[in-house]
């Protein structure tokens, strides 16, 4: 290469990193595919704490509403019937995703709660109120317990390290795919 040809390409390397710099300042990111969305956390975690403020009680179905985005009303144990026909249901985990867990013994108004995380094709952790009245709990651990691995029936921590009882669960909401939009 000759001394004029490379001088020309290092007068051009400025330019270049100008239009790069450019570039990118247009761009937007998105947030990444396996962490809750930052400003919806903060909205959960402000309405709740404007609800304990005035004495009122953190329930898991608002909690899981203002986390997901997913705007269905009701008891907890309706979720699943009134997210057919609205959002895209499954069986496999996705961060962002509610847990909706089946109504069952002490839990008659059943429980839904918010995937955080992925550990593995067995393990979750979620996010979700009132598991212990009126306290949020974060980064909970989930194992699926079900026979045909297809989380049907899931043991939770109820306590760091202490995983509870068996729990049916109808199966995963998730956000973002409602034929509404």
């Amino acid at each position: 290469m000759g001394v004029i040809h490379a001088c020309a390409q290092l007068r051009a390397l400025p330019i270049m990193l100008a239009l790069l710099l450019a570039t990118a300042a247009c761009t937007t990111t998105e947030p990444a595919q396996n962490t809750l969305d930052p400003q919806r956390q903060e909205l959960a975690f402000m309405a709740a704490k404007s609800l304990r403020a005035q004495g009122k009680r953190v329930w898991c179905v608002p909690f899981a509403r203002n986390l997901s985005g997913i705007d269905i009303r009701g008891n907890a144990r309706t979720w699943w019937a009134q997210a057919g026909d609205r959002f895209r249901q499954g069986h496999e985990p996705e961060v962002g995703a509610v847990m909706a867990f089946a109504p069952s013994g002490s839990m008659s108004l059943g429980h839904v709660a918010v995937v955080s995380s992925i550990v593995d094709d067995r393990q979750i952790r979620i996010d979700h109120a009132n598991w212990r009245p009126n306290e949020i709990s974060l980064n909970m651990a989930v194992v699926d317990v079900s026979e045909d691995n297809d989380w049907s029936a899931v043991r939770v921590e109820s306590f760091k390290g202490s995983l509870g009882r068996v729990y049916p669960i109808d199966g995963f909401i998730y956000p973002n795919y409602s034929t509404e939009q």
